[in-house]
């Protein structure tokens, strides 16, 4: 369910997803409603170093840096992400994963899943932060 103005490494969906294929990381939006819990899920998840520094240029360089082959990022529940945080923080999320898209060694997908009732609002989310 891509909206014809979705940059292409972007999709939103309701449509069940049945399983996980390799290089997919399943991230739950309900538990990363903040930038702190987002940082703390990927860092974990990610494997990322030490050196992490749980901060958005951190989080740039550690996916561009990345030798792991091609990641998906799918977002569960992905209407509940960054909710506690200013909307800017979505849409810099977004300006990160559009230039590890854009620059990285391995293609980036990032996939932001809900239901079918709460998808436009999401898409409306998404378009505001891509505007």
């Amino acid at each position: 369910m891509d909206a014809p103005d979705l940059p292409p490494w972007l999709e939103l969906t309701a449509d069940p997803i049945a399983d996980s294929t390799a290089g997919t990381v399943v991230v739950p939006g309900a538990d990363a409603r903040s930038r702190a819990d987002l940082f703390e899920l990927l860092g974990q998840a990610l494997d990322l170093p030490e050196w992490f520094g749980r901060n958005w240029d951190a989080l740039a360089d550690c996916l561009l840096d990345r030798d792991a082959g091609p990641l998906t990022l799918r977002v569960e529940d992905a209407e509940q992400l960054l909710v506690d945080e200013p909307p800017a923080q979505f849409a810099t999320l977004l300006q990160v994963c559009d230039d590890v898209w854009s620059h990285g060694r391995y293609p980036f997908r990032l996939v932001l899943r809900t239901t079918g009732e709460r998808l436009p609002a999401l898409r409306r989310r998404v378009a505001t932060a891509t505007a």
